[in-house]
């Protein structure tokens, strides 16, 4: 069995790390190179960097500080926002990412997914996946949260994993930043429907939360942004509480 991984997220903001609450009502929440540097001291299992407004202020991921927070981190960094091309990801690739999300330019053209894994390896692509509620079903939104499709979330997932895709990292928008919990019912389904590794995303607020996920869906992974920004759960307590909990984790 996989060991479950946590992974703190910076959500990139004009280069510096902020938060929200489903999607909005952003603050600031430190500089993201010592947020990193941090994150490794603390044993975070791996690192992701979302460049939150690259899609929709039509622009790319801001590249110099992918490549100053890589020279800082020896543990796995998942990049993303603003990719839309391979040539996109091998500029990422060479400022040290380790793996790239796409999310919205997948959707545009989900051949992206496609060719991203032929040219790097399934292993190398995560398809972000920001999932909200539409009339009591799961819709699939892109833009920063801000756009809805319509696209089921589960159909969606299965479609990219048939295309090379190598993880999902799914967050609930109804979740996101409040701290009562992840989507686990959501999270559950995804997560067995699915052959390749699902990373639970959005509400994360307590220890137990992380419990909860590990135990009640097949997620390998938990990503959390403010509860560690702000140092409300710190990550080595966190991780000391699941392996108590009987949860395997790395060390």
């Amino acid at each position: 069995m996989l060991k479950k991984r946590i992974i703190p997220c910076l959500d990139i903001k004009d280069g510096q790390t902020v938060k929200g609450v489903n999607f909005v009502d952003i603050r600031n929440a430190g500089d993201p190179i010592e947020l990193a540097k941090r994150y490794v001291k603390e044993g975070a299992d791996e690192l992701v960097f979302l460049d939150i407004t690259a899609t929709v202020d039509r622009r790319k991921t801001f590249v110099k500080l992918v490549e100053q927070i890589a020279h800082e981190i020896n543990i796995p960094f998942t990049v993303g926002g603003g990719i839309s091309s391979v040539e996109d990801a091998a500029v990422l690739v060479k400022a040290g990412a380790d793996k790239i999300s796409v999310n919205s330019a997948a959707v545009r053209r989900p051949e992206l997914v496609q060719e991203i894994a032929h040219e790097f390896g399934s292993q190398f692509i995560v398809v972000a996946i920001d999932a909200g509620l539409v009339n009591g079903e799961w819709k699939v939104f892109v833009k920063g949260g801000r756009e809805a499709t319509d696209l089921d979330v589960y159909e969606w997932a299965k479609k990219v994993e048939s295309l090379g895709a190598g993880e999902i990292l799914l967050t609930s928008m109804q979740n996101d930043g409040t701290k009562k919990g992840f989507a686990l019912e959501l999270t559950d389904k995804l997560s067995k429907d699915l052959n390749i590794p699902v990373i639970a995303s959005g509400g994360a607020g307590s220890s137990e939360h992380f419990a909860d996920v590990f135990e009640q869906t097949k997620a390998t992974g938990a990503l959390a942004a403010s509860v560690f920004h702000f140092g409300e759960i710190p990550i080595p307590k966190l991780k000391e509480f699941l392996r108590n909990q009987n949860i395997e984790i790395r060390i």
